[in-house]
């Protein structure tokens, strides 16, 4: 089957909110609201927040805002990679924190150990399955580099990766394109993303959380006592805010600068039948991503359909986010044909969903945090695509900031520290295309990476998803 056949008859929306047990949306809110802690944004970020804020002090009065439907931005569209990385990979923590990159991989394995105990303690039921992952070469030189970091990781003492020759990972999952893989045993869990926003939300609700959806801050100010945040239709007075807008405009501007939003794309196939799955194997279940720089990434659900997404990474000249950004037909497309280059052997699998979603990207690729407001606002932003886990972290981070508590966390170079900016328009859009064009020159050359990455490398600047 060629691709357009396989896409012709693919719903253009998210998977994981094709989903019957979506609740319904709580009511906007209609006038003022008092509390103690404001929180904005009801995705993974703001969730992880307004659920900790309680855990750590049950009297606490929190109230989280929405502008649209809980889980509905990238906390309903991701991959449901759950990593227990906090730094977006050992390699790039290697890069910029070398000093603190054991405490950090610590710190990232206790969050993911938190999260699953979280998803047991209030019955959250969203697929949570501990797999791991594997990065896979599918190029020669890529097998050397993962040879590479295996040596790495042991030297500097990182357990849990195992090195897999061609017939040790084709054994796990078969590809005729696959070469090498590096398996992260316990550091990953694969899971329903969409599941994970609506079970933290119910959560929240249950703990006396007040949530309103469709309810977007439209501007932060401060006042002698606290915060105000206006709305459509009404004004929330805190005496904190925790920011979790992400790839949204930040209600603090100046943070604005640190973020393009970057849009990414995902495929859904039908349910694979039994012959299918066994032509495949990936009978343990793990997360799948090449180690290309333009690369996918790929996972099977329950029910046997495969997710495949990634590759393009597309920015739009402002850095605007739209819903008409969301689809992207000539990305899909050759989603469809990489995965049937991957996995001929599925070559009558037909397409269910294809979607896309914005991400927020920063120049360290990993999250940044601040505050603002004479300490009154904390924000986390900047997670590129790792947030599913890492936005917990984030919001006990967020949380150690509004307190002026001195934590293990707050102490966090990782912490303490912010990434470049990226440039304004137009310079930006043009860095940003000639970044890519080299990414997919590297690619094509070995790895061999030219005078503009080598330059962006020495001064961190970078572009990821």
């Amino acid at each position: 089957m060629n691709p357009v056949q396989a896409l012709s008859d693919a719903a253009h929306r998210p998977y994981w909110l094709d989903d019957p047990s979506r609740p319904e949306a709580f009511p906007a809110l209609v006038g003022d609201e008092h509390c103690d802690l404001l929180v904005v944004g009801g995705g993974y970020s703001g969730l992880w927040t307004a659920l900790r804020a309680k855990e750590r002090d049950p009297g606490r009065d929190v109230v989280l805002i929405e502008a649209q439907e809980t889980g509905w931005a990238a906390s309903g569209r991701n991959g449901g990679f759950c990593s227990a990385s906090l730094t977006h990979g050992w390699a790039n923590g290697a890069s910029r924190w070398p000093d603190e990159l054991a405490t950090l991989h610590e710190l990232g394995l206790k969050n993911l150990d938190d999260i699953e105990a979280t998803l047991a303690r209030y019955g959250i039921d969203c697929d949570f399955e501990r797999t791991g992952e594997i990065d896979i070469a599918t190029a020669p030189h890529q097998v050397h580099e993962l040879q590479e970091a295996a040596e790495e990781l042991e030297a500097l003492g990182i357990t849990g990766y195992e090195y897999l020759d061609r017939d040790a990972l084709r054994a796990e999952v078969h590809s005729p394109t696959f070469l090498a893989g590096l398996w992260d045993r316990d550091g990953v869990a694969m899971l329903h993303p969409a599941r994970l926003a609506w079970g933290l939300k119910r959560a929240c609700t249950e703990l006396g959380v007040r949530i309103y959806e469709h309810t977007p801050g439209t501007e932060l100010s401060s006042r002698t006592a606290g915060l105000a945040v206006r709305t459509p239709y009404g004004r929330v007075f805190a005496r904190h805010a925790a920011l979790g807008t992400n790839a949204f405009p930040s209600l603090v501007k100046r943070v604005r600068p640190y973020i393009a939003p970057v849009y990414d794309y995902a495929l859904m196939t039908e349910p694979l039948n039994a012959e299918q799955l066994a032509a495949v194997g990936w009978k343990g279940r793990q997360g799948l991503g090449d180690a290309a720089n333009h690369f996918h990434y790929f996972r099977i659900t329950p029910d046997h359909r495969i997710l495949w997404g990634g590759y393009d990474i597309v920015y739009h000249y402002g850095g605007g986010v739209r819903s008409e950004y969301d689809h992207h037909p000539a990305t899909y497309q050759k989603l469809a044909e990489h995965f049937f280059r991957c996995f001929p052997q599925l070559e009558d699998v037909r397409f269910t969903h294809s979607w896309g979603g914005a991400i927020d990207t920063c120049s360290r690729f990993s999250a940044f945090f601040g505050t603002a407001h004479g300490g009154k606002v904390a924000y986390a932003l900047g997670y590129t695509g790792l947030g599913v886990g890492a936005t917990r972290f984030g919001a006990d981070v967020m949380l150690d900031l509004l307190s002026g508590e001195r934590t293990e966390r707050t102490e966090l170079e990782m912490v303490r520290s912010k990434p470049l900016p990226f440039p304004p328009e137009p310079v930006r859009s043009m860095g940003i295309g000639i970044t890519q064009w080299s990414m997919t020159k590297a690619d094509e050359n070995g790895g061999r990476r030219n005078l503009w990455l080598k330059a962006m490398d020495k001064v961190g600047l970078g572009f990821d998803s």
